[in-house]
């Protein structure tokens, strides 16, 4: 049996299970918080753990020895992210956690079509199919 920590779909699930506490909790952590200002508190969070994680792993590395490329792209990813997490606590803070996280999953859609278009991926006719169903049932779970 091949080890789960080097299989992509092991830590795929594990994200999954994490980003439904995140919604869970994101809604009632902002039950009485601004929600820019709680987007901020969970960055710091990640931002500490993080440092922990590279500083325990001796993962570190010289912000020199990235290509201006990766440094580039990853630093849109960055914007991209706060961006989503801002619009994410906003949804959260209007509307209820299994409403918003559907319709947020929609990034699913989105990268597929995204990778098709930026990065050249090939999707088959099934890959399509799965597509078009995470939509309507992202869609259907939304409606109230």
């Amino acid at each position: 049996m091949d080890n789960p920590l080097t299989s992509w779909q092991f830590w795929a699930v594990l994200s999954a299970v994490f980003a439904a506490l995140t919604a869970i909790f994101a809604k009632i952590g902002i039950e009485n918080i601004n929600s820019d200002f709680a987007t901020f508190i969970r960055t710091i969070v990640i931002l500490c753990v993080l440092s922990g994680i590279i500083l325990v792993t001796h993962q570190y590395q010289s912000l020199s020895a990235i290509s201006s490329k990766s440094l580039l792209f990853l630093i849109l990813s960055g914007l991209a992210t706060g961006a989503s997490w801002l619009c994410y606590f906003r949804a959260l803070k209007l509307g209820d956690a299994s409403q918003v996280a559907p319709v947020d999953k929609l990034s699913v859609v989105l990268v597929a079509i995204f990778g098709v278009i930026f990065l050249s991926e090939k999707l088959s006719v099934i890959n399509w199919l799965g597509i078009g169903l995470i939509t309507v049932g992202a869609l259907l779970v939304a409606i109230k």
